[in-house]
């Protein structure tokens, strides 16, 4: 059993890794230090370098083999689903690029998770909608934070979809949103999203009209898209 001394070590040298392949400081498709070089340059065990190697290698981000040593892969092959790896690309260089591409895959789900959120959502679910929707009134006038409170909301429509997997999204999605978010606010000018553009998300859930809950997410990621194409 692994002590948790040695646990937060390999995650953290995981961490460090990670930010330094995603900086760059390794370079794409050349070799990185040996695991004994980490280790002295990291000041940590073989046995958690070892450990921090394996996950970055199933985060796509290195490739560890006999006699090629250790080598950062294509950003091709790196796990932009896996939200550490997401993490490190946004905290460390987000482009506009990357949030377009991030807001046409919010096109590709969203919508449709609005529309089973209308037909699927229990009572429960529901009142965690419109719960999530109050903070964002809230945010409003500077009783709660405007960014957690608009990632709750569009969070909990993917779990209330009934779809397992737009549920286990939330997770991706959130962390995509810190930095989407954000930027698009920035753009606009306001500190928090427009309330009564969720409030119209919110009530064609409730109603059960599908249609309009479909309608009425797309309408702001339409726009949330065209923010960012304006910068391009």
């Amino acid at each position: 059993m692994k002590s948790p001394q040695r646990h937060n070590l390999t995650h953290q040298l995981t961490h460090d890794l990670g930010i330094a392949i995603v900086n760059g400081k390794y370079p794409i498709g050349e070799g990185m230090p040996s695991e004994a070089d980490l280790c002295a340059e990291y000041d940590v065990s073989r046995s958690s370098t070892r450990e921090a190697v394996k996950m970055l290698s199933a985060k796509g981000l290195i490739s560890s083999r006999p006699k090629q040593g250790i080598r950062v892969l294509p950003e091709s092959r790196w796990n932009m689903f896996d939200t550490d790896v997401l993490t490190w690309i946004l905290s460390s260089k987000p482009s506009l690029s990357l949030l377009k591409e991030f807001t046409q895959m919010r096109f590709a789900i969203e919508p449709e998770a609005a529309a089973l959120a209308a037909e699927n959502a229990s009572a429960e679910q529901l009142a965690k909608i419109e719960k999530s929707l109050a903070r964002m009134a809230d945010a409003d006038m500077g009783l709660d934070d405007p960014l957690e409170a608009d990632i709750e909301f569009h969070t909990s429509i993917l779990e209330a979809s009934g779809n397992r997997f737009f549920a286990q999204l939330s997770d991706f999605i959130g962390t995509a949103l810190r930095v989407s978010i954000r930027y698009t606010n920035k753009i606009k000018g306001v500190p928090g999203a427009d309330v009564n553009k969720h409030a119209d998300i919110f009530n064609t859930i409730r109603s059960r009209d599908a249609n309009k809950a479909r309608e009425a997410v797309s309408t702001i990621l339409v726009e949330a898209l065209e923010l960012i194409e304006s910068k391009l």
